[in-house]
């Protein structure tokens, strides 16, 4: 299975921005190893970097919107039974409509960020019917700045891109961070102007 993912990925990716945008639709690819690879061929020179982070976001946001999608028709019974296929886990899932149930709509921009709910969060949005454009704008809101990040890592390693992991680490834990903290805002500004409305009605 390895084999053939690396084939997929080698091949994808020799066909310019064209294959950074496909290989971000294939979900059994992670995105940062994605954009890494994209970064090394900035280095390289073959493609430009807004061209790279233009193509990451495109084929970050095609992908969401395709698991959004399957959310909106398929259902949680539907993911549940065919989600294995694209590493989508039932405890992914679970922590993911937590977290939709508790932060709402909002919680879209800032779980990109974050580990384990970073994919699977744009299923319970398609479950619940949140409107697809702005399920769009926070998605790609958040895609844009994440494929700058590792783009411009990939850049600096060069041919030794696949240390991604290591080269990432210091700067995704302070977006993680930020993520939760602007989550956290969003959320007391949310209750703040329900309490207002409430008040309001009262009138």
């Amino acid at each position: 299975m390895h084999e053939i993912i690396q084939s997929m990925f080698s091949f994808l990716t020799s066909l310019g921005y064209a294959g950074i945008a496909l290989a971000l639709m294939v979900e059994v690819i992670p995105s940062e190893i994605v954009l890494a690879y994209a970064g090394y061929l900035v280095a390289r020179g073959d493609v430009s970097f807004a061209g790279a982070v233009a193509a990451g976001t495109v084929g970050g946001t095609a992908a969401q919107l395709f698991l959004y999608w399957m959310g909106y028709y398929g259902g949680r019974p539907f993911l549940d039974r065919y989600g294995k296929y694209i590493l989508i886990k039932p405890k992914h899932l679970d922590v993911a409509e937590r977290w939709f149930a508790k932060f709402g709509p909002g919680v879209i921009f800032s779980a990109r960020f974050i580990p384990v709910v970073r994919h699977a969060i744009s299923i319970p949005a398609g479950i619940a019917r949140m409107k697809w454009l702005p399920f769009t704008i926070y998605t790609v809101l958040a895609i844009i700045p994440w494929s700058i990040l590792f783009i411009w890592l990939g850049e600096q390693l060069g041919h030794r891109w696949r240390q991604i992991d290591e080269m990432a680490t210091p700067y995704v834990r302070p977006a993680i961070a930020t993520a939760v903290a602007v989550a956290a805002i969003y959320i007391v500004w949310q209750r703040r102007r329900r309490v207002a409305d409430g008040k309001e009605r009262m009138k």
